[in-house]
């Protein structure tokens, strides 16, 4: 990754500005824009449309935004031209807000595509693509049971692999779940992937069942992909995992169904879930669920903050209104982890 330095070329500054729109739009939008940087309207409905609900999401919360950091580094360049520049950029978004006297801290990390074009000293950005979307994820890295898609081979690795663990084919770590080491493992790894595990370009779920993992929930190996709960590795120059590892509606399903290893309850409010417990979303209400989350703390209000990989999210408020992802017919489910498998 390259650091944006000033001066470096001139369309750099479209890109301060609109980092610096960014920042300003997150704390007190409406308050007018200084430089109209960006004329993708596409892009500028979706956003007045989302910063109108976010509002009046902060009241709701009754949240004080008080300031929002955004770092951004340059990761590729795609095009560049006299006229036209096409960048990939990695946006690290560190939000403060106030509730009951408490601050409270949220970082969201996204990746963006920007073409910016010369209009005469000038430079806009015309076009905003999210290459990271939680609604609709780029490159379907696996195939579903439900899915008609096929799958593009992972990038390889060399997952960390305790044959212990598989012996007859069940995990042998019966007991407490450790809801303290999960929520530290989702913590550690909510930017980046642990490199003993594969990473998908889609990894929400095998994220949080590596979280799972973490605090001691029991593999349940089966040797099919369609059933059980497992994380094999690398073996016979191939990634071995079930379903419901990587993918939130089997995860979901396998959760529903489960009743030993690792099960859950469902629990019909986030104010019953504890550290370590599961949230999945379906946004279009269609009953296929497409997005996981860990809670890994907890606001002033005692409500859920989670923690989420693809866009990847650190103690970001349970109910996902300020994603571009979310909709009126969004629906939740919360699973509370059992305290002994």
């Amino acid at each position: 990754m390259v650091k944006i330095v000033k001066a470096q070329r001139p369309w750099k500054n479209a890109l301060y500005t609109y980092v610096d729109q960014h920042n300003q739009s997150k704390v007190e939008y409406g308050s007018g824009l200084r430089e109209q940087i960006v004329t993708d309207l596409n892009y500028l409905m979706e956003r007045g449309e989302r910063q109108t609900r976010i509002q009046a999401w902060y009241s709701e919360r009754e949240v004080t935004p008080l300031k929002s950091e955004t770092r951004a580094k340059l990761l590729r360049i795609v095009r560049e031209t006299e006229d036209d520049v096409v960048a990939d950029v990695r946006l690290h978004s560190v939000f403060f807000y106030e509730k009951r006297g408490v601050t409270h801290r949220e970082d969201v990390i996204s990746r963006e595509r920007l073409t910016v074009v010369r209009d005469g000293d000038a430079w806009l950005i015309v076009n905003i693509e999210r290459l990271e979307d939680e609604r609709h994820p780029l490159n379907e890295p696996y195939k579903d049971a439900d899915s008609h898609h096929e799958a593009p081979v992972p990038v390889p690795s060399t997952p960390l692999i305790n044959y212990g663990v598989y012996s007859a084919g069940t995990h042998s770590r019966a007991g407490r779940y450790e809801r303290e080491a999960a929520a530290a493992y989702a913590d550690r790894w909510w930017d980046s992937g642990n490199p003993e595990f594969t990473t998908f370009a889609v990894d929400c779920t095998n994220y949080i069942s590596q979280c799972l993992f973490a605090g001691k929930a029991p593999i349940h190996y089966t040797g099919k992909r369609e059933t059980g709960w497992w994380y094999k590795g690398y073996v016979s120059n191939r990634e071995w995992w079930s379903y419901s590892w990587a993918v939130s509606n089997s995860f979901a399903r396998f959760l529903n169904t489960s009743t030993s290893g690792l099960r859950a309850d469902m629990v019909e409010r986030p104010e019953q879930l504890m550290l370590g417990d599961v949230i999945v979303y379906d946004w279009d209400g269609d009953g296929a669920f497409q997005h996981s989350t860990i809670v890994t703390a907890f606001d002033a209000g005692g409500m859920p903050l989670v923690n989420a990989h693809t866009v990847s999210s650190k103690h970001r408020y349970w109910d996902y209104r300020d994603s571009y992802a979310w909709t009126d017919n969004t629906v939740y489910r919360f699973y509370h982890i059992p305290d002994y498998f």
